[in-house]
């Protein structure tokens, strides 16, 4: 039993200090031992502490804090052990919609409702065309690890070779092509399914996604026939430059006043502004050179057996570091992507070039059909098959369902030296032992 505690008169509360108790109570009773334990029959209801001895009545105020947590703590990932491939989507289809159809609905439910009471949309930077401060070291270190990487690729391809088939887009990472029967080429019958590999290039492992280069986004769209006056840059150093990099070849309108929309109607752009005269890409830049793939095999040469693993490992953490850069970007920015086929157009609204040739482009008059871009549709990740031992047998299609896949960076990356992040290691597959052919039919 707990004896009658002796109450200490409240003291001054200060809000700034944490861990402070109003009206201090003061328990005397016996000495527990550490050995056993013990439960303190302590009730609080209303303001009274009740016990086994007569009640006490007093207003008590706690105040505690949790522990904090250790900011340079980092929550590991648990990757699962196994994975599938993002399912190919039918090409008689169109993608689906990164956001889901509800909300973009409700959206424009909001904005037809503020419009028709003449309310302007509250839109935020960069919606409104200014640029978000907090970005722009992203979109610096976004663009030098593009330059990075595409240095790097150039220099490993002359180690590692790469097959890519003339009918379709496969391509493999090996000393020759595999023996897979899954070509989808326009005379894949005649050779039954075999692909005809040639050697490959650095747009095979990089797909290159270009975008028209626009001086204001909320601007002038791109008509068809004004298509031929604005250049095509990668799509990526598209999105750095609307994000705040400053490129003399490349220059885009920077807002100082936010533009001003009612619906979907612009009420406010500041004026039309003149545009420069576009940058050609024929002309020389060291620039151009350096954040565009063509030419890059060339223009780099081979490099010393024994910076290769180094090489190879900047390269793939440059290729982390674009992906990780635009995700975060495309949080805020927009960009579109059409919905039959691989084009991307970075800024608020689409463009108006009649250059789709997909699925129904007849009823479409060859208009794109835009919608929210993902970060897969402006870096192709373009899996390919992971080879365990380079200088194997080539693959079978009886070992199909075996073989693990990973983008063909981190293959390339991977086969000359450098550490394999733990995010590709399930779909690669690297737990599953190949049976032999014999084996395989016994295989459940």
């Amino acid at each position: 039993m707990l004896q009658q505690p002796t109450v200490i008169s409240p003291t001054s509360w200060n809000p700034s200090q944490r861990g402070v108790c109003l009206g201090i109570m003061d328990f005397k009773g016996p000495k527990l031992s550490a050995s056993r334990s013990y439960t303190l029959g302590l009730k609080f209801q209303q303001g009274q502490v009740l016990t086994g001895q007569p009640k006490i009545s007093g207003t008590f105020l706690c105040v505690s804090q949790k522990p904090q947590e250790d900011a340079t703590f980092k929550k590991q990932i648990a990757y699962p052990q196994n994975v599938d491939l993002p399912p190919i989507l039918p090409r008689k289809k169109k993608k689906p919609y990164p956001i889901p159809l509800k909300k973009i609905r409700q959206a424009a439910r909001d904005d037809k409702k503020l419009a028709q009471r003449g309310i302007e949309k509250p839109l935020e930077p960069p919606k409104n065309g200014l640029i978000v401060p907090d970005l722009v070291p992203v979109a610096y270190e976004v663009l030098d690890a593009w330059k990075v990487l595409i240095k790097g690729l150039a220099q490993l391809l002359h180690v590692i070779p790469v097959h890519g088939c003339s009918e379709c887009s496969e391509i493999h990472v090996a000393q020759s092509g595999h023996h897979i029967q899954d070509c989808t080429g326009l005379s894949s019958v005649k050779r039954r399914g075999l692909h005809s590999w040639v050697k490959g290039s650095i747009n095979d492992v990089l797909i290159p996604i270009e975008s028209y280069h626009l001086y204001d986004p909320f601007g002038r769209r791109i008509k068809h026939e004004t298509r031929f006056s604005y250049d095509r840059i990668p799509a990526v150093v598209e999105l750095c430059v609307q994000a705040g990099v400053d490129l003399p070849e490349y220059p885009s309108r920077r807002r100082t006043k936010p533009i001003r929309m009612i619906g979907k109607k612009v009420i406010d752009r500041g004026g039309f502004v003149e545009e420069p005269e576009p940058f050609h890409s024929s002309d020389s830049s060291s620039l151009l050179m350096d954040i565009d793939t063509h030419g890059a095999f060339r223009r780099f040469p081979p490099p010393p057996l024994s910076d290769i693993p180094r090489i190879a490992q900047e390269t793939i953490d440059a290729y982390e570091v674009v992906r990780w850069g635009v995700r975060k970007l495309m949080r805020k920015y927009t960009v579109k992507a059409c919905g039959y086929c691989s084009e991307v157009h970075v800024g608020p609204w689409g463009h108006n070039a009649k250059l789709c040739g997909e699925f129904k482009h007849q009823w479409r008059d060859g208009k794109h059909g835009w919608q929210d871009a993902t970060v897969e549709e402006v870096i192709p990740p373009n899996y390919v098959y992971h080879l365990r031992d380079p200088k194997g047998p080539p693959l079978r299609s009886g070992l199909k369902r075996f073989y693990g896949k990973a983008p063909a960076v981190v293959e390339v990356c991977m086969q000359a030296g450098a550490q394999v992040p733990d995010k590709y290691k399930p779909m690669m597959r690297l737990d599953i032992v190949i049976p032999d052919s014999e084996e395989s039919r016994l295989v459940a």
